[in-house]
């Protein structure tokens, strides 16, 4: 049984993950946040080779030396009941055991976000406050368009601090030494 985007649409209460996974396989990207529906369209060739290139860096530095998984979309991010989204790359490193069979369930090491023009206010803003309420410690909006990337971290505040933007090389210090991106080799 799936849920028709009529009944979707018309939900007065919040949805939740059991109501998430009864979603139609469209190939569209759903999520849920405070139990509002979202979607957008697939990702365009660019976003994807752009996601590609990060990935594989963090791949080598991460994944190749048994220090967590990078996965990509498209994978469930549970938050809460009522927030699960589906973020273009995920870290999530060996010590931090929230990976499930059939989703990430909690928080992770760094989540990134890459910008299509059908998506830039939903990453920017919604999703940036989102991963600030649920206390993610870094999180990486990339920009193809601008060959940028922003960086938010959690202060000690337990807010994200300021943003700070990359043009040529950005580190995830989430790890001891720190892993390191060539932004030159992913535009």
């Amino acid at each position: 049984m799936s849920l028709s985007s009529e009944t979707i649409r018309k939900s007065p209460t919040k949805l939740t993950y059991n109501e998430y996974v009864l979603f139609p396989y469209d190939g569209k990207r759903h999520e849920i946040i405070d139990g509002r529906h979202y979607m957008n369209a697939a990702p365009v060739p660019r976003h994807q080779a752009v996601s590609r290139h990060i990935q594989f860096q963090l791949y080598e530095q991460i994944e190749m030396k048994s220090l967590g998984q990078v996965i990509n979309s498209p994978i469930d991010l549970q938050l809460s009941d009522v927030d699960v989204v589906q973020p273009d790359l995920v870290v999530v490193l060996a010590t931090n055991r929230i990976i499930t069979q059939t989703r990430i369930s909690g928080v992770p090491d760094l989540v990134i976000e890459i910008l299509s023009p059908s998506n830039r206010k939903h990453d920017t803003e919604l999703k940036r406050r989102l991963y600030e309420q649920f206390a993610v410690p870094e999180y990486w909006i990339v920009d193809p368009d601008e060959c940028i990337v922003v960086r938010y971290r959690r202060n000690e505040t337990g807010t994200f601090g300021e943003p700070t933007h990359f043009k040529d090389v950005i580190t995830f210090a989430g790890i001891p030494g720190g892993v390191t991106i060539d932004l030159t080799r992913v535009w």
